[in-house]
C-alpha cells in the first residue's frame, strides 16, 4: 500500500504543478478539502474510491490515471481500493487518449453503496454487471441490473451503484470522455 500512497501522491502533486494549482484552489475545483489533499500528497492518507473520483473529476483527466498499473511502481497491482473498503476499482484497460476511455472492473461488497459525483461534461457511462445485482441511481431514478444485463447513462449528473444482495457485485464500467481529458504524463 505504501508505494501505491507514493504513486497518488506524487500523481496529484504533478497534476497540481502542472495547472498551476494550489492547495486552495485544487480544494476548490475538485470539492475535497484542503486538509485531505495535503494528507493525501504527503503520503499520510489514501482517498476513498469517492474522493478519488472528484480529484480526478476536477483535473479533467480519467480516473485510471491515478490506478493506470504502467504508471505504478514495479510489482504494484493495478487497482484501487482501501483495508475494509466497500468499493474497489481496477482498470482493465488505461485511458486510451485516441478514443478517449477507460474500462474499469468494480467491485461492490455485499449490501454496500457508493455515490459518485458528477463526471466532466458529456461523460457518458456504460456498466455491464458480472456477477451479482446492480441499483443504478441516476438522479433519483434507480434501476436494477441483473448479471449479463448492460445499461448506458449520462455520467455527468450525480449517480449511484448499490449492491442489495449478501454476495459481492462484480461490473465492468466503460467510461467515455466525449471532451478530451488533459492527462499530463
Amino acid at each position: 500500500m505504501a508505494d501505491f500512497q507514493q504513486h497518488l501522491s506524487g500523481a496529484l502533486r504533478q497534476l497540481r504543478q502542472a495547472n498551476g494549482w494550489s492547495l486552495t484552489l485544487t480544494a476548490e475545483r475538485t470539492g475535497v478539502s484542503k486538509a485531505m489533499l495535503g494528507q493525501i500528497e504527503r503520503g499520510e492518507s489514501s482517498p476513498t474510491v469517492a474522493t478519488l473520483w472528484k480529484i480526478a473529476t476536477g483535473f479533467n483527466v480519467p480516473f485510471s490515471f491515478f490506478i493506470d498499473g504502467s504508471a505504478l511502481p514495479v510489482g504494484t497491482a493495478s487497482g484501487f481500493s482501501q483495508p475494509n473498503a466497500e468499493m474497489s476499482v481496477r482498470s482493465l484497460l488505461p485511458y486510451d487518449p485516441q478514443l478517449r476511455f477507460d474500462l474499469l472492473a468494480v467491485e461492490l461488497v455485499a449490501g454496500a453503496q457508493s455515490h459518485s459525483s458528477p463526471h466532466e461534461a458529456g461523460c457518458v457511462e456504460q456498466v455491464v454487471v458480472i456477477e451479482g445485482e446492480l441499483l443504478l441511481g441516476i438522479g433519483d431514478v434507480w434501476r436494477r441490473l441483473l448479471t449479463g444485463e448492460a445499461f448506458q447513462f449520462r455520467a455527468d449528473v450525480l449517480h449511484s451503484y448499490r449492491n442489495p444482495l449478501s454476495t459481492p457485485l462484480r461490473f465492468h464500467s466503460l467510461i467515455h470522455y466525449l471532451q478530451r481529458p488533459d492527462v499530463t504524463n
